[in-house]
């Protein structure tokens, strides 16, 4: 059986990396609040995942805004959508529940 290739896939792919390259800073931010709320004592933790969940949701809400810009330009927006989602999740899993909701 031969598996099918998104027709997508190497467009999603392409647009991760200009993502990864522009926004470092924001995926930088999510690692930064990660580890501050990884090695937070009890009394700090619940609002260190608190920065860490708005650090993932502002980062998420750049890719979705690229994502849904790009998808009004080609003729398929439902499998472009779901090519770049699966490639997303999979390159960057902490962002996956965003997009699926964006």
């Amino acid at each position: 059986m031969r598996l099918r290739r998104s027709r997508f896939g190497e467009l999603a792919a392409a647009q991760l990396d200009v993502f990864a390259r522009d926004h470092r800073d924001a995926l930088d931010e999510i690692e930064r609040r990660l580890d501050a709320y990884r090695g937070s004592d009890r009394g700090d933790a619940e609002e260190l995942y608190g920065d860490y969940v708005d650090a993932v949701d502002a980062a998420a809400d750049i890719l979705v805004a690229m994502r849904d810009h790009y998808a009004g330009t080609v003729d398929d927006r439902d499998a472009y959508v779901r090519a770049f989602n699966r490639a997303a999740a999979s390159r960057f899993p902490e962002l996956a529940r965003a997009l699926d909701e964006g």
